[in-house]
């Protein structure tokens, strides 16, 4: 099967990782023409991956009648304009996270894509790492029943280029660079049709003189009673931590994408070598990724895309998740302001919704069992519930 050629906008470290993938693993699919806001960028990326056309115009490189899609890998306050130049010139579009700097700006983005009838698909790549490919095919199975409670953290020294820093251009800071990954990671655990509802937010300004915030810790209230954690930080330092808990009726599920994952090194840092994305130093005891755009998600994020573009299907994250998510970054703004719960406001919910989580508990001597475990010496302890009189009590019998 013949691949697919390639328009990529931009040319930093996404632009970067993105390229090292599709002419990586998959490898039929091809960048053939990449697009710098800088000759020297440009110049320099297309001889570095053996691309044959690079430019400064935007509209130029969207256009190249010899592309069939495009993937943009650049600042969040390009990412409309971009997407409008994709449908007026009808092109596969693949946008990297968030999707857009605010939900007014995702809404507007969405409905120009499917009026254009064009493949938009979304690339959130925590998604797709294989851990995590794996926790959502377990909690779709139902091994750790109802999800009740999920945790997503991802923290780090602080973004590699100037405009992150920039609130207006980002549209935020690290709840807008983070909480999107966290955000998405928790809607495919709750099931998306499973409504975000509310949100609660504490966000601040701890160590960079920027407007935007460094620091924000979140709760996310789901249809189904659920709750969607995360904790997003641009001053931890160490390096990049990306950790995922789930927790279910029947089980739970951790993972850890970057730190303690297994692979551990020390190095005296005489040869300066790269250890990982977000590193912040060479020497001493390391932790490198193996492999970093398959175990960050890359690989599997785009085979999926460029596979469902195929099959002419759509991909497992659209421009409309992206839409969902900005729309929970934003109650997440308000409510960091106000210091209090804000409603989630989904103006085109698609969702089919979400039956809340029973508590559930079978009877024992005509009382319900909250709770039950084995003793030391075999034996089974209960805690029970008198349903007449709300009174808890505990009982040892044998097992």
């Amino acid at each position: 099967m013949t691949g697919h050629r390639v328009t990529m906008l931009g040319t930093g470290l996404i632009g970067l990782f993105y390229t090292m993938t599709l002419h990586g693993q998959r490898s039929r699919d091809r960048v053939h023409v990449v697009y710098s806001r800088t000759e020297e960028r440009g110049r320099a990326f297309a001889g570095d991956w053996d691309i044959p056309v690079w430019t400064t115009d935007l509209e130029q490189a969207i256009a190249n009648p010899e592309t069939d899609t495009v993937v943009i890998g650049l600042p969040n306050d390009l990412h409309e304009q971009a997407v409008a130049l994709c449908a007026q010139h009808g092109k596969a579009v693949l946008c990297t996270k968030p999707l857009a700097r605010n939900a007014v700006e995702a809404k507007r983005m969405l409905d120009t894509v499917e009026r254009a009838g064009i493949f938009a698909g979304y690339l959130e790549d925590l998604v797709y790492t294989p851990k995590t490919l794996k926790s959502i095919q377990a909690v779709r199975a139902g091994q750790i029943g109802h999800v009740t409670w999920a945790r997503s953290r991802e923290t780090h020294p602080g973004p590699h280029s100037a405009w992150f820093w920039d609130a207006t251009k980002a549209g935020g800071g690290a709840i807008v660079d983070l909480g999107c990954h966290c955000i998405e990671l928790q809607r495919n655990y709750m099931g998306k049709d499973n409504r975000p509802v509310e949100a609660f937010c504490w966000a601040d300004t701890l160590v960079h003189p920027i407007e935007a915030e460094d620091n924000a810790i979140a709760l996310v209230r789901f249809e189904s009673g659920a709750v969607g954690q995360f904790e997003v930080s641009w001053t931890f330092r160490g390096g990049m931590d990306l950790r995922d808990e789930v927790a279910g009726t029947e089980g739970t599920i951790w993972t850890n994408h970057s730190l303690r994952t297994g692979f551990e090194m020390f190095s005296t840092g005489e040869s300066g070598g790269y250890v990982a994305e977000k590193a912040e130093t060479s020497a001493g005891w390391l932790f490198p990724v193996g492999d970093e755009v398959a175990e960050f998600g890359y690989v599997d994020m785009f085979t999926e895309m460029f596979n469902a573009m195929d099959e002419g299907r759509e991909p497992t994250e659209t421009f409309y998740d992206g839409y969902v998510v900005n729309c929970i970054m934003d109650a997440c703004y308000r409510s960091a302001t106000a210091g209090s719960w804000h409603a989630i406001e989904i103006g085109d919910w698609r969702g089919a919704g979400a039956k809340r989580i029973a508590p559930r508990g079978r009877t024992y001597d005509g009382k319900t069992v909250i709770k039950e475990e084995k003793m030391p010496d075999g034996r089974l302890k209960m805690i029970l519930k008198n349903p007449s009189s709300g009174e808890f009590s505990d009982v040892v019998v044998n097992a």
